[in-house]
């Protein structure tokens, strides 16, 4: 690398540094394609506490639903919360125009989970951690 150039690793980046580089990859994008509508999509469980007892975190860009993360408290597991979870970010995604879904999970965590709500296996990457796999899954709305 040149001289008057340097590589920076920080595990806490500054938020103005990474908007540069999400927006110059926005506009490198739009050469090719037409904005991608990014919007959040995050829905919550709360028990009457007002406390977090589950979420689905994720996003809704280039008429797809990507389901980041899905996440139920032990002590309510079980109960249906994580299907209602998926099934409502999956309404909410067709509402925005979304044909599809994607997002991942490990061998130790949501796989059947997920099949039985018609998600497909679509990739794998085995020792993801070491000695498991993770699996990329999809479904069409």
């Amino acid at each position: 690398m040149n001289s008057e150039f340097r590589l920076i690793i920080e595990t806490e980046a500054n938020n103005d540094n990474v908007r540069v580089i999400e927006q110059n990859l926005n506009l490198f994008n739009k050469q090719f394609s037409a904005s991608d509508g990014y919007e959040p999509l995050n829905i919550f469980i709360r028990n009457e506490q007002n406390h977090n007892i589950g979420g689905l975190l994720g996003e809704t860009y280039w008429s797809w639903l990507h389901i980041r993360i899905l996440w139920i408290d032990d002590k309510y597991r079980k109960r249906g919360f994580g299907k209602q979870l998926v099934m409502e970010a999956e309404k909410e995604a067709q509402r925005r125009g979304c044909k599809n879904v994607h997002l991942d999970t490990h061998d130790f965590q949501a796989e059947e989970f997920y099949k039985k709500l018609g998600y497909i296996v679509f990739g794998v990457l085995d020792d993801l951690p070491l000695g498991h796999k993770r699996i990329y899954m999809r479904k069409v709305l």
